[in-house]
């Protein structure tokens, strides 16, 4: 059965989890995304090639506009992190989460994040990961899903752990890191025939 161009397929574009609202890039969520950045640069700057210097609000507005065009396109699907009110709408941008590197045909996607500073040790990384992996496996029916990770990166490392994710193997001199040399990359990975693959809905709503 030929695999449906993928523009076609349906993705949500708003997802409520129990402390967190998910949203597609928007045209106009630049200034908020710059903000965030910049206040995070000393948290974000070891890991991210990205966040090395405080970005202009012009600039952020660009990079939500090309993400606004990759998720209609759905070469990458990157959501927008917002802590959930009182009111159960959108407060505090908190960071950005997506599926990358997607294969449509094998319906294998890479899991990314990130959370500006104020919001780490919280439990927000492992709430978004899970409406992600829920996302991937029950909506974009994946086979796999992996998250990649610098060796280094223990933050990261505990989040894919604590959601499920194996461990599956260290790729040694995979990436340039930041400062232009060679790192060690850790790779996790959940697909549908591994015990862990049913979601973890904890309140997720989804709406198309």
């Amino acid at each position: 059965m030929p695999t449906p161009d993928p523009i076609l397929i349906q993705v949500p574009e708003l997802i409520v989890g129990a402390r967190l609202i998910l949203t597609a890039p928007q045209t106009g969520q630049g200034p908020a995304m710059a903000l965030a950045i910049a206040g995070s640069i000393s948290h974000l700057r070891p890991w991210m090639t990205w966040a090395q210097d405080p970005p202009s609000m012009e600039s952020a507005e660009t990079v939500v506009r090309r993400m606004q065009s990759d998720f209609i396109l759905r070469s990458e699907l990157m959501f927008h992190l917002y802590a959930k009110n009182s009111a159960g709408e959108c407060g505090e941008l908190l960071g950005g989460a997506g599926l990358h590197r997607i294969d449509w045909a094998l319906r294998s996607f890479n899991l990314g994040f990130w959370l500006r500073a104020s919001a780490l040790g919280q439990g927000y990384a492992t709430e978004a990961v899970n409406l992600l992996t829920t996302l991937a496996f029950e909506q974009l029916q994946a086979r796999r899903v992996e998250i990649r990770t610098d060796n280094t990166n223990l933050r990261c490392r505990a989040v894919a752990e604590r959601c499920g994710f194996e461990f599956e193997g260290l790729l040694r001199c995979e990436a340039q890191g930041v400062n232009g040399e060679p790192i060690d990359t850790r790779v996790y990975s959940r697909i549908r025939t591994s015990p862990h693959s049913a979601a973890l809905h904890g309140g997720l709503q989804i709406t198309p």
